[in-house]
């Protein structure tokens, strides 16, 4: 298997075809996975706003007050409330916020970004990033395609990438029912494959001001393995997410 960064791709504005973007610099074949970071289909989408866009309500200025009691820092209340209308669920409120986006995801602050944004102040992230892979997919010759993005992780420093959004192939394959290498059969083995593969995507990418925002892989084999599309846990059965709803910063 290979990566490479996709060369030459421009500043990405509201309305650019990321399609066309990506099939003339690229010569794509048909198994390639093609991993495309959210930042550039945010932006194509027109996902970029000003804090003026959001007035901050009671809720979002008693989140900020509360954050800059514990953090020391100012806090905007219209950065808060760009967050509870990104998000479905606000599972931590201290000492940062910690939310559900409206397609699944649970990562810091909705995953709206403050950075790369050089005409506004916020950039939000793709709304569906499953159909934004899908219309990209639809119009480059590969048959799969990520939405990708960066985010921390519980029990670990740093970040890694991630998926958001994927087409043209399952989220996980399952390993369960085939057996190790001593015969003993697999019973909970699902291996998250979009998000090793939006992970090693992101080595090539880079981050910054040097990071280039298309990578593709290649000769990635699924192999003879059953496919899973579920990625976000169902709260059923997300005991961390249980515990943080009864949990508070002190």
């Amino acid at each position: 298997m290979e990566l490479f960064a996709v060369p030459d791709v421009p500043e990405i504005r509201p309305g650019d075809d990321l399609a066309v973007v990506i099939r003339d610099r690229a010569d794509l074949r048909e198994d390639d996975v093609v991993c495309v970071a959210s930042t550039v289909v945010s932006k194509a989408e027109g996902r970029l706003y000003d804090l003026a866009d959001f007035p901050a309500g009671p809720r979002a200025r008693e989140i900020a007050s509360n954050l800059e009691a514990v953090t020391g820092d100012e806090k905007d209340p219209r950065f808060a409330q760009a967050v509870l209308e990104e998000s479905v669920e606000l599972l931590m409120e201290s000492p940062f916020l910690l939310t559900e986006t409206r397609f699944g995801h649970v990562g810091v602050n909705a995953g709206i970004d403050r950075s790369n944004v050089p005409d506004n102040d916020l950039l939000l992230l793709p709304k569906r990033p499953a159909e934004s892979a899908e219309r990209i997919r639809a119009e480059i010759p590969a048959d799969r395609v990520i939405v990708t993005d960066t985010c921390g992780r519980p029990f670990r420093h740093g970040q890694r990438g991630v998926a958001l959004g994927w087409a043209g192939m399952s989220a996980s394959r399952d390993w369960r029912g085939e057996t190790d290498r001593d015969g003993r059969e697999l019973g909970v083995t699902v291996e998250s494959v979009v998000d090793e593969l939006a992970a090693a995507a992101n080595l090539v990418s880079g981050e910054g001001d040097d990071g280039t925002p298309v990578v593709v892989v290649r000769d990635f084999d699924w192999g003879d393995h059953d496919g899973s599309d579920k990625h976000f846990r169902e709260i059923e059965g997300d005991f961390v997410r249980q515990a943080l709803r009864g949990w508070e910063h002190e």
